[in-house]
């Protein structure tokens, strides 16, 4: 074998193993074998936590916000208009209802009064002697009539003036606190100037409102609870009125609870946060709300069944921040996937990290509702 020979079968071999370095290259073949699943049992398998289903007794609550309305309220005015010339109440002081508050000069009104007075004397002397005519005939009935009508006019001035007079005297509508005055003696007041603000503090109303759904679980007579502004302490009242239409806006029923208020602890116009319970339930189904998987179709939880996770439908009811009621689709003793949802698929392989039970710590249920209209 010649050198050109030798020559050309080197090049050749050199071409053959250049050419399956390259098609190994671009084929990916020693990457796709690096890239592959790492061998073992456990790296196919979703890890998750899963929640052991347990019947759990729980109160269905409904927390919302309120703000504390006064029993009545009132902004006193002068009805006729008039320069003040008597002051009888203290700021801030508790009042009786018909407890004279202020007086308004009418003095003109009182001359009127008088004169009015005068002439219903007049009249009536003249009616008495008319009628003793009349009875022995002296006079027709026509004349009798006549001063009879005039008595009659004036009595009825006398009344119409006499009402007039009475608004000069400012009372206390109904028992309460007297607010901050606005007005001072000699100050001239006409039907628009508001004097002082009256309000009857004990007891006072709590309103508040609910979901439109829950309008068939709550009646008048039901105890709520609740916490006002800048006090831990909790207060009972009881419900006494509830609005029989639901608001069309903001689908909310708005109801209102009394509360005694005898020591005058709560002001209106206060900020509450009321708890309602609708309903005490012995057994009920209950899971964390981060198992729920929404669809169009409904909502799904998955099952751990025989180390593999399986897709279940539910039918869901009361909702709270941490757990949620399950109607239908999950029985007693079901296993359910509360974490590692995500990556779980019907049929994964599943390794569990953590269990709990349905029984352990459960909470009330605590729904949040809108706040009342003006929070």
């Amino acid at each position: 074998m010649n050198k050109s020979l030798k020559t050309i079968l080197l090049l050749a071999a050199l071409t053959a193993v250049a050419y399956l370095l390259v098609t190994k290259f671009f084929t990916g073949e020693d990457t796709k074998t690096q890239a592959g699943p790492p061998s073992g049992p456990m790296a196919q398998k979703v890890a998750v936590d899963v929640f052991v289903v347990s019947p759990t007794a729980y109160q269905n609550r409904i927390s919302t916000t309120g703000t504390v309305l006064p029993n009545e309220e009132v902004e006193l005015r002068s009805e006729i208009p008039g320069r003040v010339t008597n002051i009888r109440f203290e700021e801030g002081s508790h009042v009786k209802q018909g407890q004279l508050l202020l007086t308004v000069n009418a003095e003109d009104l009182r001359a009127q009064l008088q004169k009015l007075k005068s002439n219903q004397k007049l009249y009536r002397d003249m009616e008495e002697r008319q009628r003793t005519l009349l009875e022995k005939e002296y006079i027709s009935k026509q004349e009798y009539e006549q001063v009879s009508n005039q008595l009659a006019m004036v009595n009825a001035d006398i009344r119409a003036l006499q009402a007039t007079l009475d608004k000069a005297y400012i009372r206390a509508p109904f028992s309460g606190v007297v607010g901050l005055r606005q007005v001072s003696e000699g100050s001239f007041v006409t039907a628009t100037t508001p004097i002082a603000r009256i309000v009857d503090v004990s007891p006072v109303k709590i309103e508040f409102s609910i979901p439109g759904r829950y309008s068939q679980s709550v009646k008048t007579g039901d105890k709520v609870t609740f916490t006002s502004e800048g006090s831990p302490e909790m207060y009972e009242a009881r419900i006494y009125a509830i609005q029989p239409s639901i608001d069309p806006a903001t689908r909310t029923l708005p109801i209102r609870a009394l509360y005694e208020n005898k020591n005058e602890e709560i002001k209106p116009g206060a900020f509450v946060q009321v708890n309602l319970t609708l309903k005490q339930m012995d057994e009920a189904i209950l899971i964390p709300t981060e198992s729920i998987i929404p669809e169009a179709t409904g909502h799904k939880v998955f099952l751990a069944k025989n180390g593999k996770a399986q897709p279940q439908m539910v039918k869901i009811g009361q909702r709270s921040e941490t757990m949620i009621q399950i109607m239908e689709g999950i029985e007693p003793g079901d296993t359910i996937i509360s974490s590692g949802i995500l990556q779980a698929r019907p049929g994964s392989d599943l390794r569990i990290r953590k269990v709990k039970k349905g029984n352990e710590d459960i909470p009330d249920q605590q729904q949040t509702a809108a706040p009342a209209p003006g929070v």
